[in-house]
């Protein structure tokens, strides 16, 4: 007989359960004046081995009329994979009518999650409920679900064949159905108005097929051995019961069952056979064996014979199969064990470098020798592969001294791109903080050197390094580094003036940080607060009208001497940033935000990855016309960013009635023979190649709450997003799409039968493969910044890095990658439900103005 069945292993939803009604009397509970049953709630929490296993989650407020009946699904912050075998529901009713937040207990019970079977429970459960106490969360509870000496009458009896029948292992009868359903709903009825007990009904829910608890797989040894009976040997059945569920390892007597083929076997002759799960402490060390085995096998004496060794055609093919792991794959022993056999042949191939550093054990002085002396060997790696070497996993000095050699070759641009990760990788050098006059670091030298050579990286080092300064971990290492990065600027020349240039920036900073606080505090409306700003601004004899040239923080490049009062003013939002305009010393004008109480260092992550990809993209002649807009954290609580003239697509749509391409017709009008839909057809072309560039990278990005309002798009046909606050697959909506590709924009270049959407998704095609090409680069500038504060990968710093790269697919062929693509871009047109969230959201903001 065939027993399908799931493991709770493998159910990765979350727990929850549906309270439906509580039948209890109702005398002296109507309050005398109004008539009105109290108002009850219902709390639950889940314990395991006498512990607490969650936080209680309570039914939502709900006026009772004749009775107590909420039929409101509880979802508990847990999965069915996590639970232990004691798992049980403490529920308690409980009562508000004693006063403002205070609740008294009306009862408890308690559920146990798993049946004597280790099968899960589903369906309707009727629950006797202990009055006037909490429930008991103990494995021995004093409010059990069930009474033991408990005589069952005739509703009970009925209440077990409609729970049977509810699961389906009762025919239905409809006709039958009808008329017995509403005898029992009468009896039920008569049941509960002569009942003293409380009673509370509840539903679990159900599954396709039985859900067995299941931990672990483990690989028992078979009890069947030697035991014989009527000749035959009952090793050879040993196979029938493999397939048993997870009962066999909970202490349960196995028979073979006649259904099995076993019917001519004396059951006399068979034991009870009991399986036990026995925890070896060993696994967790290391085999002494295999420890000697590597010993030998990677012995000083070895390294003449693995020289001159070469790879057969098989096992070329493994080692290139070992060589495309991406950084996050860890190796086997059997693989890392390969890779050292093999180490000489492979100094050849840059990218065996970092999985044969993996192989080593860094506890054994002889292989870290040898490992050391084979560095000058090998041929030089990619930079990120260099970067991977600076990475928490390496911590010998060796070898991040070779890393950074290897980034030296990299030019200041470059190095620009990489800046923010190379600071954040200060913090695994392990830089001694008691020694403040040396330090033993190859990357701190690095990057001072080449920070005092350059006065625009100068410029983000200081920024960057500051930051961090105000780290409780490791602000002092930083306080340390930013200290011998003064010293070595004051050698160089015109290194005074440009120490007191950074420290000037400091000083703006700190103003406009006090002007904007100052601004917020005040009750004043929106319009007073600019007239303010603005006077304080256009103060002569204040800071920030004019004063001495100085080199911008958010933009190095540019020159500024003063502030234009009449072009600042503040966006009408809950943090009230400044919109300010600067003036720069060639007699332009530089835009930009200044936000105080929200940390940028998301935002100035997001913004860095996207000019790196832009970099990339650029690199195989692919131009999505990105707009990488400049960000700096200033501090943890303040920032700048620069101001990109454009409407949000929101704004756009609704001026124009839900056309862009009317937008577009009123910037960029064209009557030439070539016009796109009367519109310059290098606005079209901008507007189809910056969506395909934005759709590829938000989705590798994992970037959320996407909406119309925090996309922006200038009247030259540049689509940009703005507002990073949710990224790596986080969003605050519910079933977001795999990227935001509205309608409209579909529409903007001519519906999905049009040669633009044709275009656009081949640009997506090129770019989504592209940087897939580079996802060894990206998947390393995030692993670097895992200890950096940055709120979505401070959630979950072990995982940020598989987030990213998931949404590579890198265990997919190139043209099976594109087809995945191609089918996210569809799954984002058609979904139905953002649509249905963005017109929430457009009546929420038109409600809020």
């Amino acid at each position: 007989m065939d027993f399908s069945y799931c493991l709770t292993k493998d159910v990765q939803l979350p727990v929850s359960i549906r309270m439906q009604v509580l039948y209890a009397t109702l005398e002296g509970k109507r309050d005398l004046n109004t008539n009105v049953i109290p108002d009850l709630f219902v709390t639950v929490q889940l314990f395991g081995d006498n512990k607490p296993l969650t936080v209680p989650v309570r039914t939502s407020y709900k006026v009772f009329k004749n009775h107590w009946s909420w039929n409101e699904w509880l979802t508990l912050p847990i999965k069915y994979c996590d639970l232990p075998a004691s798992a049980q529901c403490a529920i308690t009713v409980w009562d508000t009518c004693i006063g403002p937040r205070k609740v008294k207990p009306v009862g408890g019970t308690t559920l146990r999650l798993f049946s004597k079977q280790f099968t899960l429970r589903k369906g309707k459960h009727k629950l006797f409920v202990w009055p006037d106490c909490e429930a008991d969360g103990n494995h021995d509870t004093t409010t059990p679900s069930k009474l033991k000496h408990h005589d069952e009458n005739d509703m009970d009896k009925l209440e077990k064949l409609v729970k049977r029948y509810d699961c389906g292992d009762i025919r239905p009868v409809e006709w039958l159905d009808n008329m017995a359903f509403r005898q029992i709903e009468k009896m039920h009825k008569s049941a509960s108005n002569t009942s003293t007990d409380l009673a509370l009904y509840i539903d679990l829910p159900k599954f396709d097929f039985p859900v067995v608890y299941g931990e672990m797989e483990y690989t028992l040894p078979g009890p069947f051995t030697s035991i014989t009976a009527h000749g035959q040997n009952i090793s050879d059945l040993h196979s029938q019961f493999q397939e048993t569920p997870m009962i066999t390892a909970m202490n349960q007597p196995i028979y073979p069952d006649s259904g099995n083929g076993l019917d001519n076997i004396n059951r006399e002759h068979i034991p009870t056979v009991q399986y036990s799960i026995v925890l070896d402490p060993d696994l967790v060390r290391d085999n002494p064996v295999e420890a000697k085995h590597r010993r030998l096998v990677r012995s000083h004496r070895n390294g003449p014979l693995d020289r001159d060794l070469k790879p057969n055609p098989k096992i070329r093919d493994e080692l290139n199969s070992i060589m495309s792991y991406p950084p996050t794959q860890p190796l086997t022993p059997e693989e890392k064990d390969l890779v050292w056999k093999f180490r000489f042949y492979l100094t050849r191939d840059k990218r065996a470098l970092t999985k044969f550093l993996k192989c080593v054990l860094w506890t054994d002085t002889t292989e870290v020798r040898q490992a050391v002396d084979i560095l000058p060997l090998w041929v030089a790696i990619d930079v990120d592969d260099a970067l991977e070497l600076l990475g928490k996993e390496f911590e010998n000095r060796s070898v991040r001294t070779y890393a950074v050699n290897q980034l030296r070759r990299a030019d200041d641009d470059d190095l620009l791109l990489y800046l923010l990760q190379l600071v954040q990788a200060l913090k695994f050098e392990h830089i001694d903080d008691k020694d403040e006059e040396s330090y033993d670091s190859s990357l701190v030298q690095f990057l001072i050197d080449r920070a005092t050579n350059n006065p625009v990286l100068s410029t983000y080092f200081h920024w960057y390094v500051m930051v961090e300064c105000q780290d409780k971990k490791y602000g002092k290492m930083y306080a340390k580094v930013a200290y011998h990065f003064f010293s070595e600027l004051l050698e160089v020349p015109n290194g005074y003036f440009r120490r007191d240039e950074l420290r000037r920036q400091g000083e703006l900073i700190e103003e406009l940080s006090k002007v904007s606080k100052n601004i917020r505090a005040l009750k004043d409306g929106r319009s007073k607060k600019v007239d303010k700003l603005r006077s304080v601004i256009g103060d002569p004899k204040g800071p920030l009208h004019e004063f001495t040239i100085l080199s911008f923080p958010l933009d190095p490049t540019k020159q500024v001497l003063g502030l234009v009062p009449a072009e600042c003013g503040i966006f009408n939002s809950n943090l009230q940033p400044l919109r300010l305009t600067f003036k720069c010393g060639d007699n332009t004008n530089y835009p930009v935000l200044f936000k105080t109480g929200d940390d940028l260092r998301q935002d100035q992550l997001v913004i860095q990855i996207i000019s790196l990809m832009d970099k990339l993209l650029l690199k195989e002649n692919l131009d999505l016309k990105l707009t990488p807009y400049k960000v700096l954290a200033t501090g943890p609580e303040h920032g700048l960013m620069q101001f990109v003239p454009s409407s949000s697509l929101a704004a756009v749509l609704n001026d124009h009635q839900n056309n862009v391409r009317s937008f577009f017709r009123e910037h960029h009008p064209s009557s030439a023979p070539d016009n796109v839909y009367g519109i310059d057809p290098k606005v079209m072309e901008t507007y189809t190649r910056s969506c395909a560039g934005y759709c590829v990278i938000t989705y590798l990005l994992g970037v959320g709450d996407r909406h119309l309002d925090n996309l922006l798009l200038s009247p030259d046909g540049h689509l940009f997003h703005v507002d990073f606050g949710f990224i790596l697959g986080r969003d605050p909506k519910p079933f977001p799409p795999p990227m935001k590709l509205c309608k409209e924009m579909i529409e903007a270049m001519g519906g999905a039968d049009s040669p633009h959407y044709f275009k656009f998704q081949q640009h997506c095609d090129t770019a989504f493969i592209t940087l897939r090409k580079n996802a060894n680069l990206i998947l390393n500038l995030f692993a670097l910044m895992v200890d950096a504060n940055i709120p979505d990968i401070k959630i979950e710093p072990d995982k940020a890095v598989m987030k990213v790269q998931e949404k590579f697919r890198l265990d997919l062929s190139e043209e099976a990658a594109i087809a995945y693509f191609r089918g996210l871009i569809s799954e984002s047109v058609n979904a139905l439900f953002p649509q249905i969230l963005e017109t929430v959201h457009r009546w929420a903001q038109y409600w809020r103005r």
